[in-house]
């Protein structure tokens, strides 16, 4: 088989199982309306949780940084690509999430690569809640060490796994709060069970950091939880890019030595950092916004609660509608779309074979008659 027919067969294969991946460009994809070839949608797919991807300061900062720095960085971060930006914004991470080093990444998904290909060696162990996300499971598959996977959300799972003896060393890996369930992992348990075992905890907080705990500080601030690696990603309540790893001092050192994806990355662009810097401000200080979260979620899940469609238990941001059927779920979001609502479809392989399901996202811009425009359409349908 040659490679034309190779791609041919798998995209062929792709389409039939109503599973085929479309991008559809748009305007305004982070706010509360979303616009698509001239029409106006309102936007419930976006991760822009807290709306600061058009806060007043967090633009006017990333211009000014553009003034100072110009746009791009100049090369990755060993060379020229490390400015005072990037510093100064390292440093108050740091210091806000009680670590006592970060260090910046170009994407979340950049930071799990790195971290795990630098860490893992030959004999290593790397035990992986099964729905964690696909940077994570991809990166401990691509390493050498070998990947066992527990039960989602399950301490005894992982448990058994860990009184399994090993002659390396072990990383246990989970999201915070989980991208497609929407549900949190029981970090303080997991964290128990790993350091009793002699192995660390590497958690993924993309959707957490910003949302829960004091000043938005994540999932492990909220569970009382010191992860010896701990990831935060700007593309979500911070409404930007970007991402920061959390670690000692002396993880951050070998780091800088030996992970490849910062060593050979151009860094984010210094008017970047700056933007994030007064992100992070309007974070530590956005106690109203993640109340007004808060009250959307509430608001769906109740009008939700007699929908018959499986709603899962997700007490924050991610609200997954699961309908089950490929087919049958394009088709809703289809319908969704027709009545000018933004809703994404999520299928095998992106979540396990028959969940298929609508990944309904709430943010603080969202409007009481938003909700309700959306509950109406889901009840109509249903």
């Amino acid at each position: 088989m040659s490679w034309q027919q190779r791609i041919d067969r798998a995209l062929a294969q792709r389409r039939a199982e109503d599973a085929y991946r479309v991008r559809l460009p748009n305007r305004g994809g982070g706010g509360r309306w979303l616009e698509h070839q001239g029409r106006r949608y309102l936007n419930f797919s976006s991760n822009d949780y807290l709306g600061l991807s058009r806060h007043p300061a967090v633009i006017r900062a990333w211009q000014q940084g553009a003034e100072r720095y110009g746009v791009g960085s100049g090369g990755s971060g060993h060379v020229t690509g490390y400015t005072q930006a990037h510093q100064q914004l390292e440093h108050r991470l740091a210091e806000w999430l009680g670590y006592e080093q970060a260090l910046l990444m170009i994407s979340g998904f950049a930071a799990n690569q790195a971290v795990v290909a630098a860490l893992a060696s030959e004999g290593d162990r790397i035990l992986a809640d099964r729905l964690s996300h696909a940077s994570l499971l991809e990166a401990a598959t691509l390493s050498p060490a070998t990947l066992r996977r527990f039960q989602h959300n399950q301490p005894p799972s992982l448990a058994q796994l860990l009184e399994k003896p090993t002659d390396g060393q072990t990383l246990v890996v989970t999201e915070g709060i989980f991208s497609m369930d929407g549900d949190s992992a029981p970090l303080a348990a997991l964290h128990r069970l790993s350091r009793a075992h002699g192995a660390w905890l590497m958690v993924d907080d993309a959707h957490g950091v910003g949302i829960v705990g004091d000043e938005g500080r994540g999932s492990s601030w909220q569970q009382q939880v010191k992860p010896e690696l701990l990831i935060v990603t700007f593309g979500k309540a911070f409404g930007v890019g970007g991402a920061a790893v959390l670690c000692s001092q002396s993880v951050a050192e070998y780091l800088i030595q030996f992970a490849r994806h910062l060593i050979y990355s151009t860094s984010m662009p210094p008017a970047q950092a700056c933007a994030l810097d007064a992100a992070l401000a309007v974070v530590r200080s956005g106690d109203d916004r993640r109340a007004q979260l808060l009250d959307n979620v509430q608001r769906f899940r109740r009008g939700a609660a007699s929908l018959p469609f499986r709603l899962l238990d997700a007490p924050g941001a991610i609200q997954p509608l699961v309908v089950g059927d490929n087919a049958h779920t394009v088709a809703l979001a289809q319908r969704l779309r027709d009545a000018g609502l933004w809703v994404s479809a999520m299928r095998p392989p992106t979540v396990p074979p028959g969940t298929a399901r609508l990944r309904i996202t709430l943010t603080a811009d969202q409007q009481p008659e938003d909700i309700a425009r959306l509950l109406e359409v889901l009840h109509d349908a249903g």
